[in-house]
């Protein structure tokens, strides 16, 4: 204590003790009332078991806690009972500081009150500002006069003054709230705040009332609400409604959904909404949730009765319903760190209900319903599932459900041993699935030029069940020479039952009938490298020679099964150097093959760095798989059907963050024409970002692709002035000469808003018509998101 007038040590103490006392209870006070106005003004987001504590994070003072009380002087008036603290007064408690120019307890009311720029500075790191602090020791009643406080997370609060009454109300006057710190104009407004009347918080019901309140955006009053209720911080789970939203498209209407949020319990919840459209009706939603100890489970259902099916187009489902409805259902739970269990479940009345209404988590075109079992190990993983796929298309001839495979079930279990056997790697892989479909796979119906040459899937119950082990290990020579030797074994044993058997479509495959098939390769392989290093004084370079071969008997049973998990090959330098360069188990490589190639990396003293593969592949002996003919044509105009392949290469150049440019491709083994390539480069600057991409395909008579395929794509963004940007992009079909989809738009971000508002035409899913679509997205930091996008349908180009 610096400078004190007192009379004997004794009065220190007892000036001391009381101060104790008093300050217990005005730290409490000016914590709840500065956090109060935060419950006020945030938005309330429920969240599963989240437990509810104290008051922004505030705790009682411990009762053994040390009070350090500096001052120029400390005076008790015993005749007035009065203690006062005077010129430069702090005192620290338990965390809390509070400074003020004046500090004076009163012993007789029992009053403490603080005087003349006050301001307090709470554990959790809340500062609280003041002109004064005026309240009772008991905590029931107090007044504070310009009230002006910052939590941690950067909200603000103002009021011209707080009064607390009966020890649970506490009443702001005049009271304002905003988000913002950054967003601040010259003049010192914030970019947007909240101003109230009267702000009164409840701690018993644990409510803040705003009472003629107004909500202000670049100091332009937009709204008045007379009154509104939200709930405190302490609350994390409060019966009530949410934020509603909007929407709007061309056959469902103007729409405006409000959910309505139902604390069950603290970790059980449940959230109805209704939407009502314009257009079509109400739709009705609910969904609940229920976590346990070891995980979380959701059941949602909607449904709508429509007012105006002949809204939508002639040739699609959602025209030809009016009832229409769904059911879903999620889960997860976790047996322990290494295993977990869940599921994924859709009914609903039609093909496209929950894709046309936008049923959040059930509305992707391709929704996969399934039950899994996971499990991961340090060498290990483990994954089996139960699959069934809703196709939702709006088309009345899109696929239909006897169409779609069902998984019943899938198994896939791969280990790697811990210790080297033979000095090298051993691992192995277990994959089992059975398959059902009742019909063949018509995916291709709406593009006929396609239908007659492929079958996607086709009409059988295939059981598969797939076995394989690897060894390899990596000798190095005292020249720098790596040498790694492997050897590999699959086997597979599949049966068909209620397939389709002979020739099917174009492809000349001839799909085996009826029973059980077994097939196997074993494969030796021998793969040399030898990275060579040299330097000089602004750069580091690395080249390394690649050589494989991989020698195996012919592959057997190509075409006489079905190929429903290798339908994907992509021929280029990340395959290169593959063992098995199908996709899946339904194909096997068989043959004898070699790949050669050569790798460069560099790295220069200017930042930038380049990294390059070139090679090619060379069938050697034996049937080359990638010529057999099967089911989907796989293999076909790959670059691999023939006895040299194609050359592939691929070139990276990167610059720190700031720019990056990647190009592959492959060529012609004859005449080097390119026959597929992909280009992208980005940069990234502190007010221009961009992307380029191109994209080509030559032609492929296999699928009756017969011209060349190219697409050039692009996005840019500007920040022309601080915060706001423009950005857009385009897709341009070369071929057609047409834009495939374009989009521009305007956005605003900082601390405390963000605003995104932008069109875009699209007419990539069918280039005689055009979707066009509005967006306009709102974001007030704390106090919630408004999006709202509008899209209709053309029927012409231009």
């Amino acid at each position: 204590m610096l400078g004190l007038k007192v009379v004997d040590q004794r009065l220190i103490n007892q000036g001391d003790k009381y101060l104790r006392s008093a300050w217990r209870r005005a730290a409490a006070l000016s914590c709840a009332s500065a956090l109060a106005i935060a419950a006020a003004t945030t938005n309330y987001s429920p969240a599963l078991a989240q437990s509810s504590g104290q008051v922004g994070g505030f705790t009682n003072p411990s009762s053994n806690a040390q009070l350090l009380l500096q001052a120029d002087e400390l005076v008790y008036d015993n005749d007035n009972q009065t203690i006062t603290a005077r010129g430069g007064v702090r005192i620290d408690y338990d965390g809390t500081i509070l400074v003020a120019s004046r500090v004076i307890y009163q012993e007789t009311d029992g009053r403490l009150i603080a005087v003349g720029d006050v301001e307090i500075l709470q554990p959790d790191g809340t500062r609280t500002f003041a002109d004064e602090i005026d309240i009772t020791d008991d905590f029931r009643d107090g007044f504070v006069n310009s009230l002006r406080v910052v939590t941690t997370d950067e909200t603000r609060f103002a009021a011209e003054s707080a009064t607390r009454q009966n020890g649970e109300v506490t009443t702001f006057n005049n009271g304002i709230y905003t988000a913002c710190n950054e967003c601040v104009s010259k003049e010192g407004r914030p970019l947007w705040q909240i101003k109230a009347k009267k702000i009164i918080w409840n701690g018993e019901e644990k409510t803040v009332r705003f009472e003629r309140a107004t909500f202000e955006f670049i100091g332009v009053p937009l709204a008045s609400i007379p009154v509104f209720t939200t709930s405190d911080p302490s609350v994390k789970r409060k019966t009530g409604f949410l934020i509603p939203s909007f929407k709007n498209s061309e056959e469902l209407g103007f729409g405006l959904r409000v959910p309505y949020f139902i604390n069950i319990a603290p970790n059980k919840d449940l959230t109805l909404a209704v939407t009502g459209y314009t257009k079509q009706g109400f739709l009705g939603e609910a969904e609940y949730r229920h976590r346990l100890e070891n995980g979380v489970f959701t059941l949602k259902t909607a449904g709508i009765h429509q007012f105006d099916p002949d809204a939508f187009g002639v040739n699609e489902i959602d025209s030809t319903v009016e009832n229409r409805g769904m059911i879903g259902t999620t889960g997860r739970f976790t047996i322990n760190p290494r295993w977990a269990f869940g599921w994924n479940g859709m009914l609903q009345s039609d093909a496209d209900f929950s894709k046309t209404y936008e049923i959040a988590g059930f509305n992707s075109t391709v929704f996969e319903n399934n039950i899994y079992l996971t499990g991961i190990g340090e060498r290990s993983y483990f994954d089996a599932r139960t699959i069934y796929y809703d196709y939702q298309s709006a088309s009345v001839f899109s696929r239909t459900e006897e169409e779609q495979a069902v998984v019943l079930p899938s198994v896939d279990y791969n280990y790697t041993l811990e210790n080297p056997v033979a000095g090298g790697e051993l691992s192995f892989n277990v994959f089992s699935r059975y398959l059902k479909r009742d019909e063949q796979d018509s995916r291709f119906n709406g593009d006929p030029t396609r239908s007659n040459f492929a079958t996607p899937g086709v009409d059988a119950d295939t059981y598969s069940l797939t076995a394989e082990t690897e060894w390899k290990r990596t000798f190095i020579t005292d020249g720098g020479l790596m040498i790694t030797p492997l050897v590999h074994a699959q086997g597979n044993f599949t049966n068909l039952d209620d397939g389709t058997s002979g020739a099917l479509s174009a492809t000349n495959a001839n799909l085996g009938g009826d029973g059980s098939y077994t097939r196997g390769m074993v494969t030796a392989g021998l793969e040399l490298r030898y990275p060579i290093l040299f330097s000089t004084s602004s750069a580091t370079h690395i080249l390394e020679p690649v050589a494989q071969v991989f020698a195996r008997p012919d592959e057997n049973q190509a075409g006489v099964l079905p190929n429903e998990d290798a339908q994907s090959l992509v021929f280029d330098a990340n395959s290169l150097f593959a063992r098995d360069k199908f996709s899946g188990y339904d194909r096997i490589e068989g043959g004898t093959r070699a790949n050669l190639g050569l790798r460069y990396t560099g790295t220069f003293d200017n930042g930038w760095g380049i990294k390059a593969i070139f090679g090619q592949s060379y069938h050697l002996a034996g049937t080359n798989s990638f010529a057999q003919a099967d089911t989907f044509n796989t293999g076909q105009n790959s670059g691999l059907e023939t006895t040299r392949s194609d050359y592939v290469g691929a070139v990276s150049f990167t610059n720190g963050s700031n720019y990056s440019f990647d190009v592959g491709a492959r060529f012609d083994e004859d005449d080097f024409e390119v026959q597929r390539a992909d280009l992208a480069a980005n940069y990234t600057g502190d007010r221009i970002k961009w992307r380029v991409g191109y994209a080509f395909i030559g032609s492929q008579p296999a699928y009756n692709y017969i011209t060349d395929r190219q697409e050039v794509s692009s996005a840019a963004s500007y920040e022309f002035a601080p915060n706001w940007s423009v950005f857009g992009g385009v897709t341009y079909d070369v071929e057609n000469t047409f834009l495939d989809k374009y989009t521009v738009g305007i956005g605003y971000d900082c601390d405390c808003f963000k605003m995104r508002a932008s069109y875009t035409e699209d007419r990539s899913t069918n280039t005689d018509a055009i979707t066009k679509e509005y967006q306009l997205f709102l974001s007030f930091r704390t106090l919630g998101d408004f999006g709202e996008t509008s899209d209709e349908f053309a029927s012409t180009r231009y």
